[in-house]
Parts: structure tokens; C-alpha cells; sequence
């Protein structure tokens, strides 16, 4: 698939899909313990589709993170900066550094690129990178253990030319928001209108009246055809924590989506395109994609897109991995 990241197009050759960060690789500010202070990144063990990856012992690869990516990464783990649920030794200074890591990242450019080198003294079996740059230096710096993983697109440039797109995500240990999030939203509720706090009550927490609306317009998933609707889920296109009282419980806000699909487009690895055609993101691999059983820009000419062509554009923009 082809891919556009600023004022260039790559094609997408293949992911690794989730790296996570240990305790021992981040700066001392951000650890729960005190030892294994390193700065190589364990990648995983060595099997021939990851040398295939990456390249054979010794490699060295070029690679690049994105300033918009960072600072996207920030947002969604203030909440664990100010609010933390870690026991981080340094958990009192967490809400300073918050701010001034956004403002280091504010002073970089938006391409920030940097060399890793595979460390070849470390047993066989297991594939360590290491680098100087630093870019490499801010992923150490900015990543908070355990909850952060990091995903790499191995993409080709104009001039067939390797390069690797480094990304930064949070992972509430299966969750997409931060238990102190749920509870200020929960807090929140209590000033709205008895109306406005009804519906969002019964948005939140049955979904019923609104799932049911979602069914008598599209009455099966518009991808796999399937049309038990015990088998389906009611999946918001703009998200909820986004969304205004009205967005929330719009029905041209949600796809009925097999569960499969729900988290793809929920976790946002796929996307849709106006005139019905499905985008998929770098960050997952062929393998996984082939498994599925989906292709980049493959049309689904049922997928109901009419009156949802606003919330599409901000998932597109805002929350498709690109």
C-alpha cells in the first residue's frame, strides 16, 4: 500500500507490530525501580520473519519518528502523568515533566530522524538496537514503562530505500482510556442537565435505544455480512471522549461492525473513504492483514457512509493511523 507522511509517498512493505518498553530502557525520572538502567531496546527473539524485518546480524537501519505522533502520544498519557496509576519512584515530579516534555518536543522539527545499530555482543537468539541520536534519546525520555509500546513500519522510499517509522503508543493494559479519565467524565455528569445526563447515561451504560436505531438502518456488518445481531457491536466512528452530548448519541455516529472489524476500526488500524473503500494502516503487518483476509482500498459497497461523512473525515484525520 502506498503511504503519504508529510511531503512524501512510500509504499508499506511490512510492521513490526508492538515492541513494549520495560522498565529498564526508560530514563531514571520515569522508573518503578531503580535497576537494570540500559539503553538498548530489546526487540524480540530472533525468528527469520523478523531478520527479514530488520536484516541479518548487524544491521543498521534508518529510521524516523514524527513530531505530530509524539506530541498525539503526550495527549493520550497526561492523563498517567498527572493522574499516575504506576508506582513510579518519581511520581511527584511526573506532572512538571509532563509539560516540559511538550515543550521539548514543540522545538523539534516535524521529521526527526536518527540511526539504530543492532548491539551483535548480545546472545543470538535476542535482537537488541541501540543509537546515539537523539531522537532515539526521546523515546527513552518520553515513554513511561509497561504502558508504552512502540510500533515500526518498515516503508520504501522513492530511491528503494529502507526506512523505519517509529511510533509511540499507550496501552492502558487492554484499555484505551486512563481509569482517571473514566472517572472525571463520570464527575462531569453531574453538572449537565437531568435530560443531557439521562441520555448520555443511557449511551454510556446501555446503549440500547441507540443500537437499536443503528440495527433498522443496517441491519448486519457491512464487511462481513453478518447479520446476527448478537454477533455485532454498535462502534462509534468520532470518538466517545471527543464527542458532544448530540455527536455521542447520533446514529450517523456508529457502524454496526463485527467484532473483528469494531476493534480494527476502533483501535485505529482501518479506516473508510467516501466513496466506500477501506484504508489500512502501516502498523499492522501482512501477516495479520492476510489473515483477515483484507486488502488496501478494497471497496465495501454496503458500507453506509451517507449523513456519516463528517465523522469519517475527523476519524481519517484524527484517529487513522497513517
Amino acid at each position: 500500500m502506498r503511504v503519504d507522511i508529510l511531503w512524501n509517498t512510500y509504499n508499506s512493505v511490512d510492521a513490526k507490530e508492538k515492541i513494549t518498553i520495560p522498565d529498564c530502557f526508560v530514563v531514571r525520572q520515569n522508573k518503578i525501580w531503580w535497576w537494570n538502567w540500559e539503553a538498548k531496546l530489546y526487540i524480540w527473539n530472533e525468528w527469520w520473519e523478523l531478520r527479514r524485518f530488520f536484516w541479518w546480524a548487524g544491521f543498521w537501519i534508518k529510521c524516523f519518528l514524527l513530531k505530530s505522533d509524539l506530541l498525539k502520544y503526550m495527549d493520550d498519557t497526561k492523563a498517567e502523568y498527572l493522574h499516575p496509576e504506576q508506582p513510579y519512584k518519581n511520581r511527584d515530579l511526573l506532572p512538571n515533566l509532563w509539560q516540559s516534555r511538550i515543550n521539548k518536543i514543540n522545538s523539534l522539527p516535524e521529521l526527526i530522524e536518527f540511526e539504530a545499530i543492532e548491539q551483535t555482543q548480545i546472545a543470538w537468539h535476542r535482537i537488541y538496537i541501540k543509537s546515539n541520536g537523539k531522537a532515539y534519546q526521546i523515546i527513552r525520555e518520553l515513554s513511561l514503562p509497561n504502558i508504552t509500546y512502540i510500533s515500526v513500519a518498515k516503508l520504501l522510499d522513492q530511491h528503494n530505500q529502507f526506512l523505519y517509522y517509529f511510533r509511540l503508543f499507550a496501552d492502558y493494559f487492554w484499555e484505551n482510556e486512563h481509569p482517571s479519565r473514566i472517572e472525571e467524565e463520570n464527575i462531569a455528569l453531574n453538572w449537565l442537565w437531568d435530560e443531557e445526563k439521562t441520555q448520555i447515561k443511557k449511551a454510556r451504560v446501555w446503549q440500547w435505544e441507540y443500537r437499536r436505531k443503528l440495527y433498522d438502518l443496517c441491519p448486519f456488518c457491512p464487511i462481513t455480512m453478518i447479520s446476527d445481531e448478537r454477533l455485532l457491536i454498535a462502534s462509534h466512528i468520532k470518538p466517545w471522549a471527543k464527542s458532544t452530548t448530540f455527536e455521542k448519541t447520533d446514529p450517523m455516529n456508529w457502524f454496526m461492525l463485527s467484532p473483528l472489524f469494531d476493534c480494527l476500526f476502533d483501535k485505529w488500524f482501518i479506516t473508510f473513504t467516501d466513496d466506500k473503500k477501506v484504508k489500512l494502516s502501516p502498523f499492522l503487518s501482512n501477516m495479520t492483514y492476510s489473515k483477515i483476509w483484507i486488502s488496501d482500498n478494497k471497496t465495501f459497497p454496503l458500507l453506509p457512509v451517507e449523513w456519516r461523512e463528517t465523522y469519517l473525515d475527523y476519524h481519517r484525520k484524527n484517529i487513522f493511523l497513517i
